[in-house]
């Protein structure tokens, strides 16, 4: 499953003993926590932050919609630590989330986990592409709305943008000064949609309706997938693959990370999220900026900045399968040594081309990140954190700490069967909709 290069020795309570180090062409514990931090808040403060308050707040309302934030962000982060704990479980770091479930269960689940995980970046990087795409066209038909161009045409340059990226930054730590220029385009569009937003909001104070749409069994549907959507909300599903590249204590060091991004880095996330949905209650669109109304130029530069961003976000969720193909090959050394340089053009390239393309032939793919979110995020995220711990301290933990754990398997395996079951739904009512390399 992973073959060490070496042990680092360490020391815990005057027990000395050797961490296993696998093999990997990435950098790996070079990262401050602060580092790590605002990689884990890049991630939570993407363009898809601006989609919340259509898919979560408008068909949870307010009370389900505050509540539901808030209980997923304590849930989200309780999860996260029980997986970061176990990142040296067995005298071994575990730097990718497969190798975990692997050392834990054995060779099949290590199988299934890397299939899930893959799946699952693969589709929110598909989204990714879609979402630069539509942030790109907006821009377009913010100064030429003659339908010339159309979504497949800028999500091809999204994808190509991505693979210039991808090519120039050759793992997660080398992001360094593009968290900084992140956050920056993340605070652009965010504060734009939020001033925009309480301007148009304090224009027509009486005339929003917070109602939750449909019919009661409508509700139901709609209420269970964007309960769903609340995980994908705070949940990046690589969190052994990030973890690995913080400094020693590595345990100590992620938890601070975690505790960071989900106290202030999700202030930003949640200002949107509850402004924009306050400004135009069941109206909100699934993108905020084509809800709000202001200077044309004002517009163009947070869906620019949406763009930037989205490339930068990008790379994190697609580091795993690079991480993959640059270790199955043997790829280390200089960035751009010329070996390195070509091996990425074509491996990274051809992952995007893939990505691009299938993005571009179904740019509907968000009904199916609903699905992906029911069958791999949620398993990933919940069940397997909680059944993977419970599994790893056994021996620890008391008969109620064990049973805690063993609820919440029972109950995120029952949400995942209905969130699956309302996506299935979802799919069928929009199906109409469906159309090879649709202009949405």
């Amino acid at each position: 499953m992973m073959n060490a290069t070496g042990a680092k020795s360490r020391t815990n309570g005057g027990e000395h003993f050797d961490i296993e180090v696998p093999d990997t062409a990435h950098q790996i514990s070079s990262d401050s926590w602060f580092q790590v931090a605002f990689v884990l808040t890049t991630g939570i403060n993407n363009a898809y932050a601006l989609g919340y308050s259509g898919t979560v707040m408008v068909p949870l309302g307010w009370v389900g919609g505050v509540i539901g934030l808030i209980l997923a962000s304590a849930i989200s982060l309780y999860a996260n630590i029980l997986v970061a704990k176990l990142h040296e479980f067995g005298g071994r770091r575990h730097i990718r989330y497969r190798d975990l479930a692997g050392f834990i269960y054995g060779r099949k689940a290590y199988c299934l986990t890397w299939g899930l995980q893959y799946v699952n970046l693969f589709m929110i990087n598909c989204g990714f592409i879609i979402l630069a795409g539509s942030a790109l066209k907006a821009v377009y038909v913010l100064f030429k709305d003659d339908h010339t161009m159309k979504l497949p045409y800028f999500i091809a340059i999204a994808g190509l943008v991505c693979a210039v990226f991808a090519v120039g930054v050759p793992h997660l730590s080398a992001l360094g000064i593009w968290l900084g220029v992140s956050t920056i385009l993340s605070l652009i569009y965010i504060i734009v949609a939020i001033v925009l937003s309480v301007k148009d909001g304090v224009k027509t104070p009486h005339s929003r309706d917070y109602e939750i749409k449909g019919s009661s069994l409508s509700k139901l549907f709609t209420i269970t997938a964007a309960a769903a959507n609340l995980v994908f909300v705070f949940n990046t599903g690589m969190l052994p693959e990030i973890q690995a590249t913080v400094k020693q204590p590595v345990v100590k060091n992620m938890v601070k990370a975690l505790y960071f991004q989900f106290t202030l880095g999700l202030l930003p996330m949640y200002a949107v999220m509850f402004i924009g949905y306050w400004a135009y209650g069941s109206s909100t669109s699934t993108y905020l900026l084509n809800n709000v109304n202001g200077p044309v130029w004002v517009k163009a530069l947070a869906n620019i900045s949406a763009f930037l961003q989205t490339v930068i976000c990008l790379h994190i969720f697609a580091s795993p399968s690079y991480e993959y193909m640059d270790t199955k090959f043997g790829i280390k050394g200089g960035t751009f040594a010329l070996k390195n340089l070509m091996f990425r053009i074509m491996a990274r390239g051809g992952y995007l081309a893939v990505s691009t393309l299938l993005s571009a032939l179904l740019p509907f793919l968000g009904d199916f990140m609903s699905l992906t979110g029911a069958v791999s995020t949620i398993p990933l995220t919940f069940i397997l954190a909680n059944h993977m711990y419970y599994k790893a301290k056994n021996n620890n933990l008391n008969s109620m700490q064990k049973l805690w754990h063993w609820v919440n398997v029972v109950f995120f395996s029952l949400m995942s069967v209905a969130a699956t079951i309302a996506a299935f739904r979802l799919i069928v009512v929009d199906s109409k909709n469906f159309h090879v390399f649709a202009d949405l």
